[in-house]
């Protein structure tokens, strides 16, 4: 950490303290560690509660996390990669590289169990409905819908992911979309569906794809699909809220299913991190494709995947069909891979119009604030993320502490 960096010490230094306050002492989360940059330095870094609470172990600045859908993000650059190699186009029928969803139809009527009635798609889906989560697919965890219904029967897009992802695509050719391609937002495993296409394309196993093409030139050596031998003492334990408003264990650490590689290779959520790896990301990121002499995509890639790509440059909150999503406010639109602040005014957080950012299941979050030249990391596990406004608090305490 250098200097200030533009911020106030002091009012920056409100924020660990008002977590401790608020989630630690009241056993509301398990640990925080919250982290800001801004100019390419660290301006703040604060670590505090316990990744292991069964067992007493603090959380440490290399813990390791269930990054849960700030995966998304990653797979996003991965495929913006191949389409920079002309390899895949933006405006490529889904179909050209899976061949047995060209018929697929939209829902009209019918169930799982019963068979569904279905109409013709308006048009075709396109690789970059997948990327602006417009394609028609859903998650089953949303119960919502007869065809959310019919991916739980089919086990797909759980949050622990079983079987194979070219099942979970063989599956799929099978159900009905929610609505025509491009008619609407909804959060769906339409990321994981990236991550069977940058397989196909690039001709490596995905996981190789990432770790070869991303992990290895950003130094994220923590980063992958399982926790690896000798990593097991630094990942952390997960948990969910109980009824009295503390927290209960969800997946142990010492018996969880992320200490052996898994047969599902999800590109929408399955990777565990470290706030250092994914820093080293967002620093890519925020540096305009491009870090330690190592550029992954140019300046302009990056332009096109953080501008709104919702129709009618529309925000989540008018196109969404979800019950849920990593980000819920009015005057936030969708890019390739990222949401986006179409109006700061409208999100009533402080902030920057064109910031970028998501989250994951466990209640981790990123943003890239390109005006101000600013990036902020938080690390926890609890699921589901929708449990606290942390996400909120902490950025209003962020832009709260500048100075310059």
């Amino acid at each position: 950490m250098t200097d200030t960096l533009g911020f106030c010490p002091t009012r920056l230094a409100r924020l660990d303290a008002f977590l401790a306050e608020k989630y630690i002492a009241t056993r509301r989360l398990p640990c925080t560690l919250t982290l800001v940059a801004r100019h390419g330095e660290v301006a703040h870094l604060g670590v505090q509660g316990l990744a292991d609470v069964e067992r007493g172990v603090p959380c440490r600045e290399d813990t390791i996390f269930r990054i849960y859908s700030m995966t998304k993000p990653i797979t996003s650059v991965a495929l913006m990669m191949l389409v920079e190699r002309g390899l895949i186009a933006l405006d490529d029928p889904v179909h050209k590289f899976i061949p047995e969803w060209k018929n697929l139809g939209v829902y009209v009527a019918g169930t799982h169990k019963v068979g569904f009635q279905t109409k013709p798609v308006a048009r075709p889906m396109q690789v970059v409905d997948l990327l602006r989560h417009t394609a028609g697919l859903t998650y089953g965890f949303q119960l919502r819908t007869n065809v959310d219904e019919a991916y739980r029967r089919e086990k797909i897009g759980e949050i622990e992911k079983a079987g194979t992802l070219e099942g979970m695509i063989q599956a799929l050719a099978r159900l009905p979309l929610e609505f025509s391609p491009g008619e609407a937002w909804n959060y769906s495993v339409a990321t994981d569906v990236l991550g069977w296409l940058v397989q196909l394309v690039s001709g490596r196993p995905f996981e190789h794809y990432l770790a070869e093409e991303i992990f290895a030139p950003l130094g994220m050596a923590d980063t992958g699909f399982h926790v690896r031998e000798g990593q097991q003492h630094r990942f952390a334990a997960c948990y969910q809220p109980t009824k009295t408003g503390t927290i209960s264990l969800q997946d142990d650490p010492l018996a969880s299913s992320y200490l052996k590689p898994p047969s599902f290779i999800s590109g929408g959520g399955g990777l565990v991190s470290t706030a250092h790896d994914y820093l080293q990301f967002a620093r890519m990121l925020a540096n305009g494709g491009t870090l330690n002499g190592h550029r992954l995509i140019s300046r302009k890639t990056l332009d096109l995947m953080t501008a709104n790509h919702l129709p009618g440059n529309s925000s989540i909150a008018a196109l969404s069909r979800s019950l849920f999503s990593e980000a819920a406010y009015d005057g936030v639109g969708f890019g390739l891979g990222f949401a986006t602040t179409l109006s700061a005014a409208r999100t009533l957080m402080p902030g920057s119009n064109r910031d970028y950012f998501w989250g994951g299941a466990a209640s981790t979050f990123f943003w890239v604030d390109p005006e101000e030249d600013l990036i902020g990391l938080f690390m926890t596990q609890l699921i589901p993320s929708s449990t606290w406004p942390v996400r909120r608090e902490m950025r209003t305490m962020v832009y709260a502490a500048l100075d310059d």
